[in-house]
């Protein structure tokens, strides 16, 4: 894993005026650089890619986190001390976003110019967003199953208002609770093989295809991964 050098980030230290080659601090006086705007990656000198040594990530957080610690530069200028506060901000959140496989994967597709779709409870099919009703997009695949799925789920919410809950209702929505996390399951195996072919692509052709996938794999994960949201909710009322 690289740590604190990055080809775009040489440039003259401000203070000793030699070649910093580093995003983070001199190699010449090691007095602490300037704190600039920069992706997550190339916070710590990494390629954009999805398959990372969370090792070396975490051992690299914890020793950039010594080195920039506020406390050490208590005596330092107003500068130095502001640019330390900045990185270790940016360190955290560098951090948070890359150790998550997927939060990693969500990340990057952001620097690609991808957002993705921000799903709300399915049990409705509807959330509110400014004020407006905004429809969800449930994958075509699961149209059935998640029909099935709200029927229960209303019938549930009926019974318990009655004072009345229907066994076969209740071991019905555990069995739909069951399926949809084995499709969890089997989405974070699709993601494995993906994430290895985004970092294998040569080309921007080929990885604007794998990208694609991406989108909609995750996509379908966060509306599954809601589905059982609303299962448990709805059991644990």
């Amino acid at each position: 894993m690289a740590t604190e050098t990055h080809p775009e980030t040489a440039t003259a230290c401000w203070s000793c005026g030699q070649g910093a080659e580093s995003a983070h601090f001199c190699a010449s006086c090691r007095k602490v650089q300037p704190a600039v705007p920069m992706d997550f990656f190339r916070f710590f000198g990494l390629e954009r890619k999805l398959n990372l040594d969370l090792a070396a990530l975490e051992k690299e957080f914890y020793r950039l986190s010594r080195k920039l610690h506020p406390d050490l530069y208590a005596r330092a200028s107003s500068e130095e001390q502001g640019w330390s506060l900045v990185k270790s901000s940016q360190l955290n959140d560098a951090y948070r976003a890359l150790k998550d496989p997927v939060a990693r994967t969500q990340y990057l597709l952001e620097l690609e110019g991808v957002k993705l779709e921000e799903q709300s409870s399915a049990a409705t099919l509807a959330a509110r967003e400014s004020g407006a009703e905004k429809k969800q997009v449930v994958p075509p695949e699961l149209l059935e199953e998640v029909f099935e799925l709200n029927m229960q789920l209303q019938e549930l919410r009926m019974g318990k208002q009655m004072g009345e809950e229907d066994p076969e209702v209740i071991t019905g929505l555990r069995a739909a609770k069951s399926k949809f996390e084995a499709m969890l399951e089997g989405i974070t195996g699709e993601l494995k093989i993906l994430w290895n072919a985004w970092d294998a692509a040569l080309d921007s052709e080929e990885r604007t295809g794998v990208r694609d996938r991406l989108v909609a794999l995750l996509n379908r994960r966060s509306y599954v991964r809601n589905l059982v949201r609303d299962v448990n909710d709805a059991l644990e009322a």
